[in-house]
């Protein structure tokens, strides 16, 4: 055991890569190289290696500091960010409070008051590490529906004709053997 402390997991890119078949002629590359595991010459380069390799190959990544820089160069402050949907709930609460307490006054000004509030928060909430990452997947997400190719109106008619005719199959076949087994319990049971 103490014999295989001392290997070394050394990326390789030159070691076999198979081709996906949705990235394949895209001129995209595999993301993890192989490993391949080798003998130290000696058992001091050999803790020197295993101090920047962990035990599966994998690098070891530096701790999480209280700082995150985000993708535009900002620092983000996890205090700040918490203190912002601290705001965003004490809004939220106003929003329930106030159109209760304000119950008797027009429901379009409640309205308004409710819209302006939501707005407020929700530009609070995309001043957060979160919300920032919330817009991001939404915009990912309309840009992908956007290159969705939708069925034509024969193709989700007949789609949905041959649905709606295997419900019916289905249904009367539960129906044949739901009989079939009440008529032999009946007949058994006497």
């Amino acid at each position: 055991m103490t014999v295989f402390r001392h290997l070394i997991a050394q990326a390789s890119s030159s070691i076999g890569r198979a081709a996906v078949s949705k990235t394949a002629g895209w001129g995209f590359d595999s993301l993890l190289a192989c490993q391949s595991w080798t003998w130290p010459e000696t058992i001091s380069n050999a803790a020197q290696q295993r101090t920047s390799w962990s035990t599966y190959g994998e690098l070891n990544m530096p701790r999480q500091t209280t700082r995150e820089t985000r993708s535009d160069g900002d620092q983000s402050h996890p205090i700040l960010d918490r203190l912002k949907w601290l705001v965003v709930a004490l809004m939220v609460g106003a929003g329930v409070l106030g159109n209760w307490y304000f119950g008797e006054h027009s429901l379009l000004n409640r309205v308004l008051a409710l819209v302006a509030l939501a707005v407020v928060a929700g530009f609070v909430i995309l001043q957060t590490d979160r919300g920032r990452a919330m817009w991001d997947l939404a915009r990912e997400a309309r840009t992908e529906i956007r290159r969705v190719v939708w069925p034509t109106r024969q193709e989700t008619t007949q789609t949905t004709f041959m649905v709606v005719l295997l419900v019916l199959l289905f249904a009367l076949v539960l129906w044949g053997l739901d009989s079939l087994l009440s008529w032999l319990v009946s007949s058994v049971i006497g």
